[in-house]
């Protein structure tokens, strides 16, 4: 938001990983939006995974349209999705993997792509972001890594430690290493590290994906950015495969491991690779719905 100069309001905060932490962070998020929809003559309420937007929505008898892309997040489906006046997905998504969570299925929306596409509608890449960052690029190749969400309801993993880790260590002096982590204990794993450079957010996060020769992530988000950027990704994400993830790994936008030497393998690869080449070419063309169109139909049927 403020690296595009958007106004907005933040609520709440992180509760970390614990289950108590999380539960009292989640309420007093609750709370802060009450206060702040409840005055307001809001028409809609539209979110993307949030727990407690539906809820008070809900709570307040607002119409809600709901975003989800991962069909695993058991306890956020659970307590959202059943709230929902329109729930809008993929078409990769199983609607099986959805209505085991108490989905009506007439409330699904769906729509052919996934919403990373979105992201790019407009997207003009700022190719000196690495000199405006002012990172020290001593090798060639950059990479761009992003941790695992450790602190996720999702995902049971160890905060204290990443699976990114044996694979810098094998990649440090091959290509310049930029870790973008989720919070300081993440960054703090990779401190110190010989051609390592931790950054940090309000970034332009697009314009560092399209500007490096490979990314490898451990989350969701920016390798799907990524794929759809062209630039060669490798997810090596802990948890099931998404059904979104799959979307790209099917067109060849995305590899899929969890082996270290296999991904390594694969980035010496990637790495000699010439990425304008053998990336943008009608092959790797992403043909889907405009969501953006699909979202505002939703508005205004409501």
């Amino acid at each position: 938001m403020e690296t595009h100069s958007i106004d907005f309001i933040s609520v709440g905060k992180h509760g970390g990983s614990g289950l108590y932490k999380k539960l009292k962070e989640s309420t007093n998020r609750v709370n802060e939006l009450v206060d702040i929809i409840a005055p307001e003559k809001i028409d809609i309420c539209l979110a993307k995974h949030s727990v407690e937007l539906p809820r008070v929505s809900f709570g307040l008898k607002i119409p809600n349209i709901y975003m989800i892309d991962n069909e695993y997040a058991e306890a956020v489906n659970k307590m959202t999705l059943p709230l929902c006046n329109k729930i809008i997905a993929p078409k990769v998504v199983d609607l099986r993997k959805l209505m085991r969570y108490g989905v009506d299925p007439n409330k699904i929306i769906r729509y052919d792509g996934t919403s990373e596409i979105l992201h790019f509608k407009s997207f003009e890449c700022n190719k000196r972001i690495f000199e405006e960052l002012n990172i020290n690029l001593n090798l060639k190749k950059t990479i761009l890594m992003r941790p695992e969400p450790s602190l996720a309801s999702y995902l049971d993993v160890d905060c204290e430690k990443s699976v990114l880790s044996p694979i810098v260590d094998a990649l440090k002096d091959y290509a310049n290493i930029l870790i973008l982590p989720r919070f300081q204990q993440q960054a703090d794993i990779f401190k110190d590290i010989e051609n390592v450079s931790i950054l940090e957010p309000p970034i332009d996060i697009s314009s560092v994906i399209k500007k490096c020769d490979l990314v490898i992530g451990a989350g969701g988000t920016i390798n799907r950015e990524a794929a759809v950027l062209k630039t060669p990704v490798i997810s090596c994400y802990p948890g099931e495969t998404l059904a979104v993830d799959q979307y790209y790994i099917n067109k060849g936008l995305m590899l899929k491991s969890n082996d270290v030497e296999d991904i390594v393998n694969n980035a010496l690869a990637f790495l000699i690779m010439d990425k304008e080449k053998d990336f943008n070419n009608e092959k790797h063309n992403i043909s889907c719905d405009n969501l953006f169109k699909t979202i505002i139909n939703c508005v205004y049927e409501n």
